[in-house]
């Protein structure tokens, strides 16, 4: 017997029994319109409404489809509800159990199906990229033949997981992560909803929005925290989800912090503070605040990027280089693993020697062109590539530093107005020691007194 998403004594058990089946199974969407988020990928005409045989006639069939996104995104959701709408055989295997074997199997009874009476056979494939390269391959006749259309979920990035030419022969979808008006839908909907708590229980705002906070993301894990939550609620004799209720439940505290209220920009305020006054464990605690409160962390990367220039600058050259690496890296791992990238990042950021030269040396250029102090480019200094620049002593005796043995050409580059002002001041902190020692010889040999 081949496997089934979801065999017909499963199904037999939910329907008669449905309480003893998981809150989260008991709400799965029976139709791509019930499904939550993931919008862009359930337009009219795309390809998994086409899978379920919406608009999928004519000679161009649908295509076979890789889902890549994160847990609790609707991966597996999507595929139950094609499994549900569609006509055609539905077959699912899991590359945890699988092998060449099972593949082959599915794709014979896939071309018997075919042949023997034109029904097509869709194949949800679990976690392929657990599948090695030989296994992918095996999958490569079917899908480029359509013996069978390959829905394949995978939480790892294809392009290093899959193999090329599975990818080349299927529609990459990517689901994101479910925002909070997202997940709200959800719990709201499985607090009311007759396959729910059918409205047995409130769920009062402080409550919601920790229980949003801790899913991140994640539909599964909030479903799942709210079921946990209501049956202690039950058997208190509660009316409602109380946020202690939930806490104890879960085993998780709720963080004071509101990403769209002063919490969000006083916390990231004491983030940045504490990393300019070299207090790692303060910067730690605040960063750890974030995390657990569900923040984005692009926006923590953004900001350590911002304190790596600020508060650092050259005192330590390496610092914006490692916060542009770690803001790359967090935008394409994502929690929880990139609370390691951001916490090595505030360590070396909070430990490193500080200087704020660069910064006050912009903010004294700035405010001298917002003075008006500006005036014309010395002549020698301007363009004399183009035809007549000569007649206007554009590039007139200009004098080209690398034809001077030292390098330097002691000549006016500043305009009149500020010939004389000195915007940089550097430090004798860490490595902008050096820089200071190169701004006080470069100057004197550009004819000035230096500082």
């Amino acid at each position: 017997m081949e496997p089934d998403l979801f065999t017909a004594a499963a199904e037999d058990r939910q329907e008669k029994d449905p309480a003893g089946s998981p809150l989260a199974v008991r709400m799965r969407p029976r139709t791509l319109d019930e499904v939550v988020g993931q919008q862009h990928l359930l337009k009219p005409g795309s390809p998994l409404r086409r899978l379920v045989g919406e608009g999928a006639t004519g000679p161009a069939g649908p295509s076979s489809v890789i889902l890549w996104g994160p847990p609790g995104t609707g991966k597996t959701t999507l595929a139950y509800v094609v499994s549900k709408a569609t006509n055609k055989r539905f077959v699912e295997l899991s590359a945890i159990t699988a092998g060449v074997k099972e593949v082959r199997a599915v794709i014979d009874g896939a071309r018997r199906a075919i042949g023997g009476y034109g029904k097509e056979t869709v194949l949800f494939l679990d976690e392929i990229h657990r599948f090695s390269k030989a296994q992918q391959d095996s999958l490569l006749p079917a899908v480029e033949n359509r013996w069978v259309t390959l829905i394949a979920a995978t939480t790892e990035n294809p392009y290093f997981s899959i193999i090329s030419p599975l990818l080349s022969r299927s529609l990459l979808l990517t689901l994101e992560p479910l925002t909070d008006d997202d997940l709200r839908d959800l719990v709201r909907r499985a607090l009311t909803d007759d396959r729910g708590l059918k409205g047995t229980l409130t769920l009062p705002e402080d409550t919601e929005a920790h229980l949003l906070r801790i899913a991140g993301g994640d539909a599964r894990r909030a479903l799942t925290a709210l079921e946990a939550a209501a049956g202690a609620a039950l058997d208190q004799d509660e009316t409602g989800i109380s946020l202690q209720t939930l806490e104890q439940t879960v085993d998780r505290a709720a963080v004071k912090y509101d990403r769209d209220g002063d919490q969000h920009y006083d916390v990231a305020s004491a983030l940045i503070k504490s990393i300019r006054g070299s207090d790692v464990d303060a910067a730690l605690h605040y960063l750890a605040r974030m995390i657990e409160a569900g923040e984005d962390p692009r926006f923590i990367a953004r900001r350590l990027m911002i304190s790596a220039s600020e508060d650092i600058g050259l005192a330590d050259p390496g610092a914006l280089p490692l916060a542009v690496a770690a803001a790359q890296a967090v935008a394409m791992i994502g929690f929880p693993e990139a609370a390691l990238t951001l916490s090595h990042t505030t360590i070396a950021l909070a430990l490193a020697p500080k200087s704020n030269a660069a910064t006050t040396a912009i903010g004294a250029a700035l405010e001298d062109v917002r003075k008006g102090l500006a005036g014309p480019v010395p002549p020698h200094l301007r363009d004399g590539h183009y035809k007549g620049a000569a007649k206007l002593g554009h590039a007139q005796g200009y004098v080209y530093p690398h034809d001077l043995p030292e390098g330097i050409a002691a000549q006016q580059y500043a305009p009149d107005a500020i010939k004389d002002r000195e915007y940089y001041e550097p430090t004798r902190h860490g490595a902008e020691a050096r820089y200071a020692d190169a701004v006080e010889w470069t100057r004197q040999h550009l004819g000035r007194n230096g500082s």
